[in-house]
């Protein structure tokens, strides 16, 4: 079972080795940037742990009220060693969960490349809306912007006949 939790200042260590172990070409976040983000009042992270420390993190911004609410993934992240296990899905779902609860559609960038996170995103009502070309550094690799409606609808779903 995943137990996912609130993120606490003591975390952002064990958070910023994740980065530096999955995002090692594409400015790994350090231990600060969290910190910086457990500050700001709109957002929220959450973490999984196991034994040894943080095994998952995810972070979301809650934006704006009413009709102009929106939200965007900040950052999802696994240790390769926990991987397959749903602990990325389940702190997504915890994400949108909360998404859902504040209103409007939620955003997020991913990697052209990252098969395992496009199949994620799209099986949770993602679609590719844009591309950034070379929206990583210092890689230089390019995102797809994602948009989800609100409950995960498809766009479609949500215009009115």
């Amino acid at each position: 079972m995943t137990v996912i939790e609130p993120m606490v200042p003591a975390d952002a260590a064990g958070c910023a080795r994740l980065e530096r172990v999955l995002f090692p070409g594409d400015g790994p976040w350090p231990e600060d940037a969290f910190l910086e983000e457990l500050r700001s009042p709109h957002v929220r992270y959450r973490v999984v742990r196991d034994d040894d420390g943080v095994v998952g993190y995810a972070g979301i911004a809650l934006l704006g009220t009413g009709s102009g609410a929106e939200a965007e993934i900040h950052t999802i992240g696994v240790d390769p060693s926990a991987q397959r296990r749903g602990i990325g899905r389940a702190l997504l779902t915890d994400a949108l969960a909360a998404a859902d609860a504040h209103g409007g559609p939620v955003f997020l960038e991913v990697r052209t490349d990252n098969e395992a996170a496009l199949a994620l995103y799209r099986s949770t009502g993602f679609e590719i809306v844009g591309t950034r070309r070379n929206y990583y550094r210092p890689s230089g690799a390019d995102a797809y912007t994602m948009r989800r409606e609100p409950g995960g609808r498809t766009q479609t779903e949500g215009m009115s006949s």
